[in-house]
């Protein structure tokens, strides 16, 4: 056979399938050069000691394609994670069903998702036989999942289109790994999750999420696995949110919530399983640990956020008392589910999450290591208590680069004034890590502009940057004739925008929390002359390809307000080493969140506008020169005069 190298340079030709199927097709020597790099990457040559790859592919350049034929022509078994479902949809209606057409007629894929998303048939039959199913479902709920399961081949609520994403009724019919009861389940061999891993095991490509990719890592790592079967060689779109996503499952997390949960499943057991005193004592134990997870729930102070927890504890005088009781009251429950495992195996399950909790409430609480960063974090109604790696680099080396053959890395943004040394630091990438930079093929030069305040602006620390910030968003939105999403660092500085602007345009203001997100970018595209005010999710994701997107104006330089207590005990740990956290993490994160608001504006090569970053720290400060090296090739003015002659086309 041709080695795959020499198969996917002859696809991407110019006689190549792509040449001869795709409409409108377009040689792309970026799209090719990248499909070379991940055919290098999965199938090495004798020379060739890397089996990693880094590649920034900007939009247009048809990463997904890049990646996609290589992984598929492989012939080996291959994660494709992504952060998004939008992606995930993506793959699986359009390029997947595209190669099976025309390259890999053999091509097996299939898209995998978490537990939480498949119904667990005996926590169901359990619920619909019991009298207290009334409190989390109203009849018809519960009749049209009953109608629905006679039909249903996978168990996914995505079949559901009615149910919301908060639904406390499916929370009460899915299953965690905790809650499984494995090969004992009397339901075990009609398991749609057992059905998915049979399936799973089959497939050449598996789509997946970062989120479940990680969780089924860290399990791993304990002799478990959620439903992945064993794979080659993983490729991690939208890669960017690599960092956060493995934070979170290389951690221990304990909440209020999980603690309520365990005695709610409790006291339905018990109803449906036991009778006499076992069922008297085990429903008090269960309404026991209820209580006193209330009362550690009230321990903690009401405002909302995220917290460093060794302060908290040193100023608490009940905490060793509350703690204390809590474990107590967890360990009671505990023993009892052991004592009841000859009446259902299910109680087994009861007994493993009871000692799962025990356990992470002692490694959170107890002893603290220096590698680790405890915190809480309280929400309206519940508070979670969570131990963080500092660093996710020594545990991606330990747990993911040495089981894999290899690992693909891509996104439309990787790269800080142009290079890659953030990103491969922060994920624990050897220095033989190939990269590539593949450029968007857009014509920012002779399409785009970029405003910037002129020198006498004020900085956003200053207290007249709110007023300017206020009458130049509303000049510039005037002069896009609407048409612009307008994206800030916080939600009190949109809120204080949008009040200033809504005197003062003629158009429609959408501003992010008055509608669903959908909602928003629904009327945002159809309404052409509207104006969409946002924070967070809205800087990246958000894909209005045309007119009604015609301007993306940015109130100032996201940098993160180091409160958080995985940033700083990150920060603190860079500066006990000697380095410096501003230049080499907080300016890096900051220049990359960037990159991605201002990747909103071109999404098709036909696309034009303007882009706008209302803070002038971009010339005045030596850090400025970064984020600038780092933005689009659009050429740059500082005069509003500028902005106007831009619309009108002159």
């Amino acid at each position: 056979m041709r080695p795959l190298i020499a198969r996917v340079e002859e696809i991407f030709g110019p006689d190549g399938i792509l040449a001869q199927q795709l409409p409108q097709f377009e040689l792309r020597e970026g799209q090719a050069r990248m499909a070379a790099a991940v055919a290098r990457t999965l199938e090495p040559d004798a020379a060739s000691t890397t089996n990693l790859l880094a590649v920034e592919a900007g939009t247009g350049t048809g990463k997904t394609l890049a990646y996609l034929i290589p992984a598929a022509l492989s012939g080996q078994k291959i994660i494709v994670s992504t952060n998004t479902i939008n992606l995930q949809e993506q793959l699986l209606a359009k390029e997947i069903p595209f190669l099976i057409e025309h390259l890999v007629p053999t091509l097996s894929a299939l898209c995998v998702k978490g537990r939480q998303n498949y119904l667990c048939l005996y926590r169901w039959h359990q619920l619909y036989a019991a009298p207290q199913s009334r409190l989390f479902a109203q009849g018809e709920e519960l009749a049209a999942i009953a109608d629905w399961l006679e039909t249903t081949t996978t168990g996914d609520r995505a079949e559901l289109d009615w149910l919301t994403d908060d639904s406390p009724l499916w929370h009460r019919i899915t299953a965690t790994t905790s809650q499984c009861l494995g090969s004992q389940c009397p339901e075990s061999g009609n398991c749609f999750l057992n059905l998915l891993r049979k399936k799973a095991a089959k497939a050449q490509l598996l789509v997946v999420n970062h989120h479940l990719f990680f969780s089924d890592l860290a399990l791993r790592r304990f002799g478990h696995a959620e439903v992945l079967p064993r794979y080659e060689s993983v490729i991690f779109d939208e890669a960017h949110h690599l960092e956060n996503v493995a934070t979170r499952y290389f951690g221990a997390s304990i909440s209020h919530y999980q603690l309520a949960d365990l005695a709610a499943d409790v006291e339905s057991l018990a109803e449906s399983d036991l009778s006499g005193r076992d069922r008297r004592k085990t429903l008090q134990l269960a309404r026991a640990l209820t209580v006193q997870a209330e009362q550690f729930l009230a321990v903690f102070p009401k405002e909302r956020g995220r917290f460093a927890l060794a302060p908290f504890i040193e100023s608490c005088r009940e905490w060793e008392t509350e703690k204390a009781a809590l474990a107590e009251a967890l360990l009671s429950l505990t023993e009892q589910a052991e004592f009841l495992l000859p009446v259902s195996e299910a109680w087994g399950g009861i007994m493993r999450r009871g000692e799962e909790l025990s356990r992470t409430l002692e490694t959170v609480t107890g002893d603290h290591d220096s590698r680790h960063v405890y915190w809480y974090e309280r929400r309206d109604k519940t508070v979670a208590l969570s131990a963080s790696p500092i660093e996710v680099a020594a545990e991606l080396r330990e747990a993911l680069y040495p089981e894999v053959k290899s690992a693909v890395f891509t996104s439309a943004t990787l790269t800080t004034a142009g290079t890659f040394t953030y990103f491969a630091t922060r994920l624990g990438l050897p220095d033989s890590t190939e990269t590539l930079v593949v450029d968007t093929p857009f014509d920012y030069a002779g399409r785009t502009l970029l405003y910037v305040p002129p020198a006498d602006f004020p900085e956003p620390n200053q207290p007249a940057f709110s007023t300017a910030a206020a009458k130049t968003l509303a000049e510039l939105a005037k002069s896009s004739n609407g048409r612009a999403l307008l994206l800030f660092t916080s939600i009190s500085a949109m809120h204080k925008a949008a009040k200033a602007l809504r005197a003062e345009l003629p158009y429609p203001l959408l501003v992010q929390g008055e509608a669903p997100r959908p909602r928003l970018l629904e009327r945002f595209t159809a309404e052409t002359h509207s104006v969409l005010l946002a924070v967070a999710s809205f800087w990246e994701g958000v894909d209005v390809p045309g007119e009604s997107l015609s301007a993306v104006i940015i109130d100032k330089l996201p940098f993160e307000v180091p409160s958080d207590p995985v940033i700083m005990a990150r920060i603190e740990k860079m500066k006990e080493e000697g380095a410096n956290p501003f230049v080499e993490f907080q300016i890096p994160r900051a220049i990359l969140m960037l990159r991605q608001g201002v990747g909103r504006l071109m999404r098709t090569a036909t696309d034009r506008g303007l882009l706008a970053i209302l803070d002038v720290r971009l010339f005045t400060k030596q850090y400025g020169r970064l984020f600038r090296q780092s933005l689009p090739p659009s050429p740059v003015t500082r005069n509003l005069a500028d902005v106007q002659a831009f619309f009108a086309g002159k």
